[in-house]
C-alpha cells in the first residue's frame, strides 16, 4: 500500500510538472531570491518563509482564481477582474498591475522581463511541490501513514484573552528573551465579518459607534476647522472628505476630494489647521500639495509636486508627514524595503566610515538608501533629502507632541526572531539619532542574522521611550488635548497619547488589534501603556477589525479608522 501511494504521489508530481513547465530559460532559484528581497515584506509564497501580512498570502497562487485567498480584503476591481493566475496572466499583471486591473491596490510593477519570468518559475515550482504535498497528506490520512504534529501555541506573557481596559503593560529590557527562543510563527489573521455577539470593551463612561462606513482602506485622518474629516483611503487610492451631521455623531455625507493616487497615507495642513493654504499628501513615492481652504471638497488647482521621488521599490509603503512646530521643516518617514536588510551588500570599514560621514550614523545603503529613516526637507524650498534619524525599521506614524514640540515615531520593529522579539515602540526622535535597525535593536542587542557586521555601532543605538509587545504592529499616535467639549475625555487623559495597534501575524499567540493609552507625566513618557479599547479578536485565528489611526474632534471625541472593516468609529465620553 505504501509503495502504491508513493507511486501515486510521483505520478501527480510529474503530471503537474508537465502542465506548468517554466518559461524557457527562467530560473526559479533566482525568482525565489527576488521574491525574498522585494516581495516578502508584504507576502508569503511558501509555508514558513516568514513573509509579511500587508498583502495577501501567495501560497498556492499559481493556478488560483484572483482575489480568492481567505482572510484578505481585496479591492472590488480585482475581485471583478475574473482572472486566473496562470503564466501569461501573471506576466501581464506583474508588468503593469494597474493597467491590467485599474483600481488594483497592487501598484508595484516588476519592470524587467527576466525578473517576471523568474518569479513565475518560482511560483510554478511551488505549485508542483505544494500539490504533491497536498496529495501526500490526503494519502497519509487514507492509509494511516505518519504525519508531522503541529505544536499548540505556547502560553506566553502576552495573552490577548487577558486584554481589557485598564490592564497595564510594561516591557522590561532586562527580561527580553534570546533570539529564536521560540520558533518564528506565521499566524496571519482570518478577517471575518463582525460576529453578532461581538462587543467592544472600553473604560466606564466611554461609548463607541460607527461614524462612517463603506470606505476603501481608511487610514490617516485630518480634521478641518469646520469639522470636515479628510481621510486617506489607501486601498481606494483616494482622499475623501466626510461631513459630520449637526450633532457630530456620524458622517452625514462625503465627497471624493481626489482619486487616482498611489497608496496615499500621510496628510497635513500648511501653515496650520485653522487657516490652511495647502493640503499636503504623502503617497508611497512622492509628496504633493493642493491649494486648500476650509470647506473645499475638490482641489481648487493642479497638484504641485513638493518631493518628486521617495524610495518606493517594494517593502513598507506608508509615508507619513508632519511639519516642525515653526513650520520651517517638512518631515517624512520612510520604512525599510526589507525585514532586516538581507540583500544589502557588505562594505569595508573604510567604506562604512565614509558612508556614515555623508549620510549619518547607521544609515543604510544600497536598496535601503534613505529608508528605515526619517527624512527632513526645507519646507519653503524642498530639495534633496537630509536624514533626520536612522535605524527606524518602519516609522509608520509621525507625531509632534503639542505640549513639548517633540517629534515622535511609532514604529514596527523586525520579524522572525521569535514570539517576543522585537518589541515595537513609540519614541521621541533625536536629530542625528540612530535606533538600531538592521544591526541592533533596543540598544546594544545585536541581531544574530547580522552578527559581527557593525561592531562600530555597539553601544550607539538609542533605546526607545515606550516599548510595546512584539508584533503588535503599532501604527500611529495621537496626543489627547481636549479639556472642553460635550464628549471630552476625563481631565486625566489630557497629555496622554492613544496608540493604534494593527495586530500581529508573526506571533503564535495573537497580540494587538486594540487601542492603548500611553501614560505621560509632566509631558514625559512613564514607559508603560494601558489597554483602552479591546474586543476586535474573536479567537486566535479570527479578527473582525484592524485599528489604524486616531484623530481628535473639536467636541472632544476621538475618531478611529479601521481598514479591516473599512469603518471609522467615534469614541465619546458621557459618564
Amino acid at each position: 500500500m505504501r509503495r502504491t501511494l508513493v507511486t501515486m504521489w510521483s505520478g501527480i508530481g510529474l503530471g503537474l510538472l508537465a502542465a506548468s513547465a517554466p518559461a524557457l530559460g527562467a530560473d526559479a532559484t533566482a525568482g525565489k531570491s527576488l521574491f525574498t528581497q522585494q516581495c516578502s515584506i508584504c507576502h508569503s509564497a511558501e509555508p514558513g518563509d516568514n513573509g509579511g501580512e500587508q498583502g495577501p498570502s501567495l501560497i498556492g497562487v499559481y493556478g488560483r482564481h484572483a482575489a480568492s485567498a481567505a482572510g484578505f480584503s481585496y479591492t472590488g476591481a480585482l475581485a471583478a477582474a475574473n482572472l486566473t493566475w496562470d503564466a501569461p496572466t501573471l506576466k501581464r499583471f506583474l508588468a503593469s498591475p494597474t493597467a491590467v486591473v485599474p483600481g488594483s491596490a497592487m501598484v508595484v510593477a516588476v519592470p524587467n522581463e527576466s525578473d517576471r519570468d523568474n518569479l513565475i518559475a518560482y511560483f510554478q515550482n511551488l505549485a508542483r511541490t505544494q500539490s504533491v504535498t497536498h496529495a501526500a497528506s490526503k494519502a497519509a490520512a487514507a492509509g494511516g501513514l505518519p504525519t508531522i504534529p503541529v505544536p499548540a501555541a505556547s502560553q506566553l506573557s502576552a495573552d490577548w484573552r487577558l486584554d481589557a481596559p485598564g490592564r497595564i503593560h510594561r516591557i522590561d529590557l532586562a527580561t527580553l528573551p534570546a533570539a529564536f527562543a521560540t520558533p518564528s510563527a506565521r499566524n496571519g489573521p482570518e478577517l471575518i465579518a463582525r460576529p453578532a455577539n461581538a462587543a467592544f470593551k472600553l473604560p466606564p463612561g466611554f461609548h463607541i459607534e460607527p461614524f462612517a462606513t463603506n470606505l476603501k482602506g481608511p487610514r490617516k485622518m485630518l480634521v478641518a476647522a469646520n469639522g470636515d474629516v479628510l481621510v486617506s483611503e489607501t486601498v481606494g487610492g483616494r482622499i475623501s472628505v466626510l461631513h459630520p451631521a449637526p450633532d457630530g455623531t456620524r458622517a452625514a455625507g462625503a465627497d471624493v476630494y481626489l482619486q487616482g493616487l498611489k497608496q496615499p497615507f500621510g496628510l497635513a495642513f500648511y501653515p496650520n489647521a485653522d487657516h490652511p493654504r495647502w493640503l499636503y499628501i504623502a503617497e508611497t513615492n512622492r509628496v504633493t500639495r493642493y491649494a486648500y481652504r476650509v470647506g473645499d471638497v475638490k482641489p481648487s488647482g493642479e497638484a504641485e509636486t513638493v518631493i518628486p521621488q521617495l524610495p518606493s521599490n517594494g517593502g513598507h509603503s506608508t509615508r507619513d508627514i508632519v511639519f516642525s512646530p515653526d513650520g520651517t521643516q517638512l518631515i517624512v518617514s520612510v520604512g525599510s524595503g526589507s525585514n532586516v536588510a538581507e540583500s544589502m551588500p557588505k562594505k569595508t570599514p573604510d567604506e562604512i566610515k565614509a558612508w556614515d560621514n555623508e549620510h549619518g550614523l547607521g544609515a543604510a545603503w544600497g536598496g535601503e538608501t534613505n529608508r528605515a529613516a526619517v527624512l527632513v526637507f526645507d519646507a519653503a524650498a524642498p530639495a534633496s533629502a537630509k536624514i533626520y534619524a536612522t535605524g527606524l525599521r518602519n516609522c509608520v506614524g509621525l507625531t509632534v507632541q503639542p505640549a513639548s514640540g517633540a517629534l515622535w515615531c511609532t514604529t514596527n520593529e523586525r520579524d522572525a526572531l521569535g514570539d517576543d522579539l522585537v518589541p515595537d515602540y513609540s519614541t521621541r526622535v533625536r536629530r542625528g539619532g540612530y535606533y538600531g535597525w538592521p544591526w541592533y535593536y533596543l540598544g546594544s542587542n545585536e541581531d544574530p542574522r547580522l552578527k559581527g557586521d557593525r561592531p562600530d555601532l555597539r553601544g550607539k543605538a538609542l533605546v526607545p521611550d515606550v516599548l510595546y509587545q512584539a508584533h503588535s504592529a503599532s501604527l500611529t499616535m495621537t496626543f489627547y488635548t481636549a479639556s472642553t467639549g460635550k464628549s471630552a475625555f476625563p481631565a486625566s487623559y489630557v497629555g496622554d497619547a492613544l496608540v493604534a495597534f494593527h495586530g500581529s501575524w508573526n506571533r503564535s499567540l495573537r497580540t494587538g488589534y486594540k487601542l492603548v493609552r500611553v501614560h505621560m507625566k509632566n509631558d514625559q513618557p512613564v514607559g508603560d501603556y494601558e489597554d483602552f479599547l479591546t474586543g476586535f479578536i474573536v479567537d486566535n485565528g479570527n479578527v473582525w477589525g484592524r485599528p489604524v489611526a486616531t484623530a481628535q474632534v473639536k467636541d472632544g471625541s476621538l475618531l478611529l479608522s479601521d481598514d479591516g472593516a473599512n469603518v471609522i468609529y467615534r469614541i465619546s465620553y458621557a459618564p
